[in-house]
């Protein structure tokens, strides 16, 4: 049905629903999709010797880049974005919120600061049965690998978070105007009418209208209850809701194409050649970084923030300007330095 957007988002974030919030999730499919990816490309070049990665510990490496990633990302979204994850208690399993990943809340920031740990770990190589240790290798190196990696993963989640209709672009057309051929109508944005209510425009009509159709798909329930209901119905509701609805930027669209293809554009054209170790881990931060302080003016802050921008940035962009100037500083420090060059071409790297 056409709209006053572009598209009407109506996508269910389950693959398949047990039961109520029980079920396979495309986001918990996002990362799954992320790792074997990683895996086969990781396994694929320890294979062909072009990383100082034995084969026989491609299984290992991953499973500590998966823990790192999980842990990194989860810890990060607690303390920059959710601080009450790390101390509330829940009478039902899991019974401390931080270990609730099934209701959301990954930063990616967290997770790469958890992969540089990984990678810490699997420089450090493994004992073999006499006792000698294989795989030992240059953390940077290992950091290199880990960013030739990242962007799938990235590109995956950022697509997971169009389909569950979170991290909103700001609104280009106010509701009842048509909006431009890009843009899409997420009925998510009804959500933010309690947290945020100063991020909508809608009219007072609008949102009675809003809210009579709200009483219909939930009676007898809370407000709050009544839009959650409304905002998940999942297109059932789309022929009312569009006039009512603003147009978006798709700003998880933009950002699955900066943070992830053309992150993995660049980084693969720098892997053709032969280059010291770290130069890749800083071209990854400040490709990355700089493609997420862009994206990011056209995405909205996290509604739970009390303080949402500071100096008018949000505090993605503000770590990500970190990363820029951490990439940058990486970059000089490498290529003052002789080191031994690593790459895919014209020489692999010796077996271990």
């Amino acid at each position: 049905m056409l709209t006053l957007a572009a598209y009407f988002h109506a996508l269910d974030p389950f693959i398949l629903r047990i039961s109520g919030d029980l079920g396979i999730r495309w986001y918990g499919a996002a990362y799954i999709t992320g790792f074997v990816v990683a895996y086969l490309i990781l396994q694929r070049l320890a294979k062909r010797r072009l990383i100082l990665i034995p084969e026989s510990r491609v299984y290992d490496a991953m499973v500590w880049l998966v823990l790192g990633t999980i842990a990194g990302g989860r810890l990060g979204y607690a303390l920059v974005y959710d601080q009450p994850l790390l101390y509330t208690f829940k009478p039902a399993f899991p019974f401390w919120s931080l270990l609730a990943i099934n209701q959301g809340g990954m930063a990616s920031h967290g997770g790469m600061v958890g992969l540089a740990v990984a990678c810490w770990r699997i420089s450090r190589g493994w004992p073999d049965d006499t006792g000698r240790v294989v795989g030992k290798a240059p953390v940077l190196h290992i950091m290199d690998c880990a960013a030739l990696l990242a962007p799938f993963g990235i590109f995956f989640g950022r697509i997971a978070n169009f389909i569950n209709g979170e991290l909103l672009g700001k609104i280009v057309s106010p509701p009842g105007t048509p909006g431009p051929w890009w843009s899409v109508q997420y009925p998510q944005e009804l959500l933010d009418r309690l947290s945020s209510p100063e991020r909508l425009i809608q009219t007072p009509e609008q949102w009675a209208r809003i809210d009579a159709l709200s009483q219909t798909v939930a009676p007898d329930q809370s407000t709050g209850r009544r839009m959650e209901a409304l905002a998940r119905s999942y297109g059932r509701y789309q022929q009312e809701l569009a006039p009512l609805l603003s147009s978006r930027h798709p700003s998880q669209i933009y950002q699955a194409i900066a943070e992830g293809l053309i992150l993995t554009l660049v980084l693969w054209l720098f892997w053709l050649k032969p280059r010291k170790a770290g130069l890749y881990t800083a071209f990854f931060l400040i490709v990355y970084g700089v493609g997420r302080v862009l994206t990011e003016f056209i995405r909205l802050p996290d509604a739970q923030l009390a303080v949402q921008r500071f100096a008018g940035l949000s505090r993605g962009q503000w770590l990500s300007m970190g990363m820029v100037l951490i990439g940058g500083l990486l970059l000089a420090w490498v290529q003052s330095r002789p080191r031994p060059r690593f790459g895919a071409r014209p020489s692999p790297v010796p077996a271990p």
